[in-house]
């Protein structure tokens, strides 16, 4: 779990604040849109839009252009994109499963540009079902460790819920929940003054495999690609993400 958080630490690193905060932006903006077009713009009633404006606010999104995807996703602002949420499913090299979340205006463009990604990396997209059974979906809630006490936090997190914590990642402290009390948890954490980096769901793998260090490298420069595509919401793999498969990640 750690470790696939400090794999995105290292990759926004390298794309540059400005690449970065785009291609984060255009995430939440989709999101915001979905959730709102499901459950209404009422974040009070509406957990899934209440976790996004968060993830919002917490990357500096500004208020009006929050307000304008929840607008977009009730059609208060007419007819515009309408946005299909897809799972991608497949390997990559070494046997790594790679599962893909996507949110596309356009399926067949987008399962296009995927299974070119897949495939110029040595991996192949597969069909629904064919990793799927390797994930659990949890609710990871990011927390800056900076000057939080670790034990107070774990015990308050048990408290409201929460399967597990990590610290793992000296700058991050991680909280798990099961998936329907992600929304519960990180409303209590947060009622305790925590400050919340992040609440959301991510697909978690059962069992990891370790791959040598050239397999690693690819594997991470097809994560990279596919993570870089303009529809692609979340890539998620059971790599093995120690120290020294993350020491790999710094020769791209």
């Amino acid at each position: 779990m750690a470790g696939h958080s400090k794999w995105a630490t290292i990759k926004r690193k390298k794309a540059g604040v400005d690449a970065a905060r785009s291609k984060v932006f255009s995430r939440i903006i989709r999101e915001l849109t979905i959730a709102a077009r499901d459950g209404g713009g009422d974040p009070a009633g509406n957990p899934r839009l209440s976790l996004a404006i968060d993830n919002a606010k917490s990357n500096n999104m500004p208020k009006d252009n929050i307000e304008r995807a929840i607008k977009k996703g009730t059609g208060e602002l007419g007819i515009g994109q309408s946005f299909e949420e897809i799972i991608y499913e497949g390997y990559g090299p070494g046997g790594v499963a790679y599962f893909v979340e996507a949110a596309t205006d356009n399926s067949t463009r987008t399962v296009g540009e995927v299974r070119h990604i897949f495939t110029r990396f040595g991996g192949n997209l597969g069909t629904s079902g064919s990793v799927a059974y390797l994930f659990d979906q949890k609710g990871i809630i990011s927390i800056p460790a900076d000057g939080i006490d670790r034990e107070a936090l774990m015990l308050e997190a048990i408290e409201a819920g929460a399967e597990d914590f990590s610290d793992d990642d000296p700058d991050m402290l991680e909280v798990s929940t099961r998936r329907e009390d992600l929304f519960a948890v990180r409303n209590y954490l947060e009622e305790n003054g925590y400050a919340i980096e992040s609440a959301e769901l991510q697909w978690i793998p059962k069992t990891e495999v370790k791959v040598d260090e050239s397999t690693a490298l690819t594997n991470f420069k097809l994560m990279s690609n596919l993570e870089d595509n303009d529809d692609v919401s979340n890539v998620f793999s059971n790599m093995k993400m120690d120290e020294e498969t993350l020491a790999v990640a710094e020769q791209l």
